[in-house]
């Protein structure tokens, strides 16, 4: 099994610069504006506008947990808390395809660990990089919710079930 190392929490680049500072575009601020109006607070609306600041950015950085925190009349901390809650939040850059292995129970004895470890083998990357040319980041994921279709891998968005070794090396050469 990948040998999994938790990372630093007080490591510099976990908190925000405060000589960096980040806002929407003009027509992301209307989205914003619109996702506001489908909510009856500010705060309800968080998850929606980390999806909006995660599809503008790529991810969520300690700037952007601040902005969002900023527009939403919300503590960084609270905003944090969300992000770091969710694995649907990139708290780093990632690649063009954000390969997403879950190893929950279902997945777990259904061989997802040889999906992971061989899909970190053959990118060669340790688990939660991403590789040379920016193509693909492998991570290991907690339920995916799709246990009655296990193995499944998220890539982006899309969910890939009953996955494989085979499966995911022909996945991956459909995606280069």
């Amino acid at each position: 099994m990948a040998d999994l190392h938790p990372e630093n929490p007080y490591a510099k680049e976990r908190f925000p610069d405060p000589n960096k500072r980040v806002e929407f575009s003009d027509e992301a601020k209307q989205r914003f504006d619109y996702i506001l109006t489908r909510y009856p607070n500010k705060e309800a609306a968080l998850l929606p506008v980390l999806h909006l600041a995660q599809e503008v950015w790529g991810w969520i950085s300690p700037e952007v947990v601040v902005y969002v925190g900023e527009l939403l009349d919300l503590a960084p901390a609270t905003v944090f808390g969300v992000v770091s809650f969710y694995n649907m939040y990139n708290q780093r850059p990632v690649g063009k395809y954000h390969l997403q292995v879950c190893t929950n129970l279902s997945c777990m004895v259904t061989r997802a660990y040889d999906i992971y470890e061989h899909l970190c083998e053959k990118l060669d990357v340790q688990p939660g990089q991403t590789t040379r040319d920016g193509l693909y980041t492998v991570t290991e994921v907690e339920c995916l919710g799709s246990c009655g279709t296990a193995p499944v891998v998220q890539i982006n968005n899309d969910y890939h079930e009953n996955m494989d070794v085979a499966k995911m090396d022909a996945l991956l050469t459909r995606l280069k």
